[in-house]
């Protein structure tokens, strides 16, 4: 019996638990779309103190809580909660960490103040949803990644993760979409992303602005394949990877059935 295909997405939003752009619905539906048509699904994403645990039916998986991510010089625990996605047979694991997640809001405060700690944030859930995949023993053929915040995760994987037996055959999807803020990441940010003596300052270049854009601009560059999740995409980055050499890229397709991703994910597959 030939085994079925694996599809983990990581996003920072995914419907109904969470929705800040149109794409949260977007992944919904892909993440249903794949389990229905035979791959093996499951999906990342944080914690955000804005999802009702009860209402969602949060749970934590104690066998996979435990891990410390290590980010600099400090530990941060690393809890993990899953819920089933309503009307789909495929599970959601939530990451959670008190000093990350547990506030009222997003990425703002009740004053709309960008949270200065959001760089660190996005470094945790990068690190934390692969060591998850670790302690998982999943070994996914294809990771879609969407939302800004999951930019780090391919140059993690082609980098710091390069030796894990359980991403050895991995292809990486990177979806461009809505620019959501203009704030920086932090003065720290490119050397908090050093989490691995296997990262090296060019391997960062992309990422340099430490901003919306150069997390688009870093997670399209080492992906595998592209896609742009909506049509207000910032012309930069459209002009820089709408092609793109060796790289299949899926324009934005307002109304689209899905069928593109789905055989993007066969052919990555496959291959």
């Amino acid at each position: 019996m030939v085994s079925k295909k694996r599809i983990l997405f990581i996003a920072n939003e995914m419907s109904p638990y969470l929705e800040l752009t149109a794409f949260s619905e977007i992944v919904n539906k892909l993440a249903i779309k794949a389990n229905d048509t035979g791959f093996e699904v499951r999906c990342i994403m944080p914690r955000f103190g804005t999802i009702n645990e009860r209402r969602h039916r949060l749970h934590e998986v104690v066998r996979l809580s435990g891990i410390n991510i290590s980010i600099e010089n400090d530990d941060y625990p690393l809890q993990i909660k899953v819920a089933s996605l309503p009307n789909a047979r495929l599970q959601v694991y939530f990451l959670d960490n008190e000093d990350m997640f547990k506030r009222k809001f997003v990425f703002h405060d009740e004053n709309e103040e960008w949270f200065n700690d959001n760089g660190i944030r996005s470094i945790f859930f990068c690190k934390g949803a692969l060591e998850t995949v670790k302690k998982f023993g999943w070994p996914p053929d294809i990771i879609h990644c969407s939302g800004w915040m999951t930019g780090l995760i391919p140059m993690f994987l082609k980098t710091a993760y390069k030796k894990e037996p359980v991403f050895s055959n991995s292809k990486v999807i990177f979806t461009i979409g809505q620019s959501t803020f203009k704030q920086k990441l932090g003065s720290d940010f490119m050397k908090q992303c050093l989490i691995s003596a296997a990262i090296k300052e060019k391997d960062m270049e992309a990422f340099k602005d430490a901003n919306n854009l150069a997390m688009f601009k870093g997670g399209a560059s080492y992906a595998d394949a592209i896609s742009f999740g909506d049509q207000d995409v910032d012309k930069k980055l459209v002009e820089a990877f709408s092609k793109v050499k060796g790289k299949k890229v899926i324009p934005f397709n307002e109304g689209s059935d899905l069928t593109e991703y789905l055989q993007l994910y066969s052919d990555l597959a496959n291959k």
